[in-house]
Parts: structure tokens; sequence; C-alpha cells
């Protein structure tokens, strides 16, 4: 019966408090990816857990080329621990607001939808543990905002199996 109940709450708790892409906007600004991460970008995040714990900080790196169809961003991830990993995205536009990606270790293809400064990104990844033994396969519903001072705030919200594990919070700007 713990069991149940525990699994319950935590799928309500995974399903609350998200963002929606109908919501109203807090700025006239038009989220562009293809603008936004053409050329080098940093970005500084941190993850923290469901209890509020933050057990991981980093910085990543990013070199993104467009070439009017597709966006390939190049990141390179430092880690609070020294430890550094690296993943090459291309996402290619498949509608006005609309995008694919692929990366080492998605699952399938990642989607996602852009609606004035917001944009919305959902997938499967195989992250790699930090101590080197092997993958966990987690979801992420990511969400950005591009905010009045061109910078980007990125909130994504991590789950596996249906429960979430945690969120990563990441401040994007450009070079």
């Amino acid at each position: 019966m713990r069991l149940i109940l525990f699994l319950t709450l935590s799928v309500l708790l995974a399903a609350c408090g998200t963002p929606k892409l109908d919501q109203p906007k807090l700025s006239g600004k038009e989220l562009n990816l293809e603008e936004y991460f053409a050329g080098r970008t940093v970005a500084y995040g941190q993850f923290q857990d469901i209890t509020g714990r933050v057990s991981q900080r980093f910085k990543v790196n990013i070199d993104g080329r467009w070439d009017g169809q597709t966006l390939v961003l190049d990141e390179r991830f430092v880690y609070a621990d020294g430890g550094t990993d690296r993943r090459v995205w291309t996402l290619t536009k498949t509608g006005a607001e609309t995008w694919e990606g692929r990366a080492d270790g998605v699952q399938g293809v990642a989607r996602g939808e852009e609606s004035g400064d917001t944009f919305n990104w959902r997938y499967t990844i195989d992250l790699p543990k930090r101590d080197g033994t092997g993958t966990t396969r987690v979801s992420f519903d990511d969400w950005m905002w591009l905010l009045e001072d061109g910078r980007l705030l990125n909130r994504a919200y991590m789950s596996k199996a249906g429960v979430r594990l945690g969120e990563v919070t990441i401040f994007f700007e450009r070079l």
C-alpha cells in the first residue's frame, strides 16, 4: 500500500508545476534558436534533486552552426568536480516553429516547439554516470525563455520512468 501511495504521489508531483506553451508571454521578444545559437555561447548550470539539494554544477561552451535548415550545437561541458563531457546536437527545423534533434545517447528523436519567447524541448537520453560505470536513461522536459537582456534561461525537469528526479537550471549567454 505504501508503494502504491508513493508511486501515485510521485506521478502527481511530476505532472504538476511545469510550464505550458500557451501561457501568457512575459515579453514581446521572439526566440529563434537558429539566430540565438549561431556562433559561440557559454552557459552555467546546476542540477538540483527533488529535495532541493544541488549535487552538480557545470559550465558549457557551445559552438553553433546554422546552414539554413540544420543547427549543429557542439557542447563541451566542464563540471565543478573537474569532469568533462561533450555532446553534439543536430537540430533540424521541421516547420515555422518546430524542431527535431539528434545526439549521441538520445533515444529516438527529440522534439521541440517555439512560441514567442519560449522553447519547449522533450527527449529521452542515456546520460553517462559520473563514476564511469555506464549510463542512466532519463527523460527531459526542457524549457527555455529569452530574457529581456538577451540571456536565455533554461529549466529542465528530469525524470526516470515517470518519476521526477530533479531539475537542471541553466543560463545561456551569447559571446
